[in-house]
């Protein structure tokens, strides 16, 4: 799910999330509220984009005039290529991370505890704090 219960257990444990061998650690709340932006984002984008491309539309054909329906029709295009961008801006920075990390499992376990929210093998590992702190 939206890794809530993850968000909400990372406060109440006080724990950390440390990113590869080289120790990078961070407070358990910031890979996780990044995580769930980054999800929201994934789903908000093509239901908005579905919801105001329709309306556009809508109004262009309501109206019954070629220009309109013409105008409608490239903010619609306009809004898909704006949206594939926001969409697939992720996708783009996780191949450009892979060429310049490298080996490094450093670099890629980071990404992908903050966007993706892996815990484990492939991100970040959990790392239990004491009492105090925070």
């Amino acid at each position: 799910m939206l890794n809530l219960i993850n968000v909400l257990d990372a406060i109440n444990t006080k724990a950390s999330y440390q990113c590869g061998s080289a120790g990078i650690e961070f407070g358990g709340m910031i890979p996780n509220v990044v995580s769930l932006i980054v999800k929201v984002i994934w789903i908000a984008v093509p239901v908005l984009l579905v919801i105001f491309g329709s309306l556009d539309l809508a109004k262009a054909v309501m109206a019954q005039k070629e220009d309109e329906i013409k105008k409608g029709q490239q903010t619609l295009v306009k809004r898909v290529i704006a949206a594939l961008i926001v969409f697939f801006v992720i996708t783009i920075v996780k191949v450009l991370i892979g060429f310049v990390s490298g080996d490094d499992d450093t670099v890629m376990s980071c990404f992908n505890c903050f966007v993706n929210g892996e815990v484990g093998a492939n991100g970040c590992s959990l790392v239990a704090r004491g009492t105090t702190g925070m």
